[in-house]
């Protein structure tokens, strides 16, 4: 998958999804490896155009920034992002370090400034901060219930019930009816039901998912009025309580 920019590049890893701004080659090259070997996914845009573009439509858990970038520079991009209310953490990265210039960037919105030229553990250790402190605070406001319809699945129990009848799920199927719940209303492709689900790559020709979603639909569907699990074909599947099978 390709952004609307030519250079931009997606990793699939499984966890973390990262977004970097990043022009010069060597540097984001080095930075994008070692963060795909930490285990994250990693998005790498080349210029501050595409990077508020990917941040704004795209959903992260951190961004690393360059602060001198063509066309939009970093410390616009990240005021930009913050004057809409978005607020992924963001590192900014800049050869600038003055008292003065570090300053500039944590007031633009940046939440941690890092100095060119830097080790890479001491990038990934700031990182790691950042998504704790996020982690910490999302924490506090995360739903322990999720439902689409009348099927509603409480997170804190492990338990899911479709209007007064309790639907008794085996784990694997527990984790893709939340992460069917956690994108209603969108098309899930087979790729994002490994890696978001089983959390390693599949030959994508396996029946592994269309195995576990038979299983799942005949639980959730089969004994009810309306149906809510449904097919789209050539594309992957979509829980929606208004949605018909193509």
């Amino acid at each position: 998958m390709r952004s609307r920019s030519s250079d931009c590049e997606r990793g699939y890893k499984s966890g973390v999804r990262i977004l970097l701004i990043e022009d010069d080659k060597d540097v984001a090259s080095f930075i994008r490896t070692g963060l795909q070997q930490n285990g994250w996914n990693v998005d790498h845009t080349d210029n501050g155009k595409d990077g508020l573009f990917l941040a704004t439509t795209e959903t992260y858990d951190a961004l690393v920034v360059d602060r001198m970038l063509p066309g939009i520079d970093g410390l616009t991009v990240i005021r930009t992002l913050r004057a809409s209310g978005n607020r992924t953490p963001a590192l900014v990265l800049s050869a600038l370090g003055e008292v003065d210039d570090r300053v500039a960037g944590l007031k633009a919105g940046g939440d941690d400034y890092l100095v060119k030229p830097f080790a890479f553990t001491e990038l990934s250790a700031r990182l790691e901060a950042l998504l704790r402190r996020a982690g910490d605070a999302s924490a506090e406001h995360a739903p322990t219930q999720l439902s689409v319809a009348d099927l509603k699945m409480d997170l804190l129990r492990r338990e899911v019930r479709r209007g007064n009848t309790r639907i008794d799920l085996q784990p694997r199927e527990f984790q893709l009816l939340e992460f069917l719940m956690r994108h209603a209303g969108q098309v899930v492709t087979r790729t994002m039901l490994l890696e978001g689900v089983w959390d390693y790559h599949f030959d994508p020709q396996t029946n592994v998912i269309d195995v576990h979603i038979s299983r799942l639909r005949a639980k959730i569907d089969r004994d009810f009025d309306r149906p809510l699990l449904h097919t789209v074909r050539g594309a992957g599947y979509k829980l929606d309580a208004g949605a018909v099978n193509f």
